[in-house]
């Protein structure tokens, strides 16, 4: 595997988790009863643990995203 293919790679996985990640803020930020009703179908959770567990989700996803996709992508364009 060589550098391009790497690059290719954690760009397309970068654009992916991006683009997922902003669906899933944007679905907060826009819908939150509507993600909570149907949350709630599953789960009997109150707003505020429902609130809490969600920022913590979306916290960590983006964590997750900037260290596992973004770091990686930087180093490559860098490198390469």
């Amino acid at each position: 595997m060589n550098l391009q293919t790497l690059t290719q790679f954690f760009l397309w996985c970068t654009i992916l988790n991006g683009i997922l990640l902003s669906l899933w803020s944007g679905a907060f930020i826009f819908v939150p009863d509507l993600v909570y009703r149907i949350q709630t179908r599953w789960l009997s959770i109150s707003r505020g643990s429902f609130d809490l567990i969600f920022y913590g989700f979306l916290g960590f996803f983006k964590i997750v995203f900037l260290v596992f996709n973004v770091a990686p992508l930087l180093a490559l364009l860098i490198i390469g």
